[in-house]
């Protein structure tokens, strides 16, 4: 079975055919740079190009960065406030004129890392951060999503963990990965105490440069790159499209 997965990010959304049972994709992955303005009628457009481009007629999964409960957008902050109270799933579907189930994008990648990923064989408390324009979490207990996290929102350093830590920061601030990794250390101390983890997935942008800074992150909890890295929401995008996994 193949869902199509798009993956909303804050400097690209992605999509590609994705096979549900091994996770692979069916097509070249497609990119298109995320505007600095993306309202709900831009990602329509956005998203009926993937369609035509992949000649897709089938289920459509989104990773979304925001909020969503009941098919509706709740929050969007590296996006547009129009999106706020959209009824995403009704609107993309008809769009696009497909089925379309839209997740918050770092569930969805957690998704694809739990179960064809560094998370198959840990069934206790798995936390999966996507470290990219922001800091998206996924938190999994004995294989259930818990969905809506939005971990990268905590308050840290007289703002919040996304703008203090986030691969973003370290661009902008002009830092080197190990300059960097400090920051990303104190967020993860906060994390392992009110959460307790028994495995951190690093996803997102950063976790292609995982070597670059694991040797500074000093934790009881063990951390990994994540297996499908940038892919991850994607492939866990294809999975929400039919529900399953959820």
């Amino acid at each position: 079975m193949r869902s199509l997965g798009i993956d909303v990010g804050g400097t690209g959304i992605k999509a590609a055919p994705v096979d549900l049972s091994t996770g692979e994709f069916h097509a070249e992955r497609l990119r298109i740079p995320t505007p600095s303005l993306c309202t709900p009628e831009i990602l329509a457009k956005t998203a009926k190009e993937f369609v035509e481009h992949f000649h897709w007629e089938g289920p459509i999964g989104v990773g979304f960065p925001g909020v969503i409960k009941g098919g509706k957008v709740m929050t969007a902050a590296n996006l547009d406030n129009s999106w706020i109270g959209v009824s995403i799933d009704e609107f993309l579907s008809e769009a696009t004129n497909c089925d379309v189930h839209t997740i918050n994008d770092a569930d969805a990648a957690g998704l694809a890392e739990f179960h064809l990923g560094e998370g198959q064989t840990h069934q206790g408390v798995v936390l999966l951060l996507t470290i990219g324009t922001g800091i998206g979490s996924a938190l999994f207990h004995k294989g259930k999503l818990i969905p809506n996290t939005e971990l990268g929102h905590l308050p840290m350093r007289d703002t919040i963990a996304e703008k203090y830590a986030s691969r973003k920061v370290k661009k902008d601030l002009d830092l080197s990965w190990i300059d960097w990794a400090p920051r990303l250390q104190e967020y993860l101390l906060i994390l392992e105490r009110i959460i307790t983890p028994d495995l951190i997935i690093i996803g997102g942008g950063a976790s292609k440069k995982f070597d670059k800074f694991s040797p500074e992150i000093k934790l009881k909890t063990p951390i990994l790159a994540a297996r499908h890295q940038q892919h991850a929401g994607i492939i866990g995008a294809a999975f929400a499209a039919s529900k399953q996994l959820l």
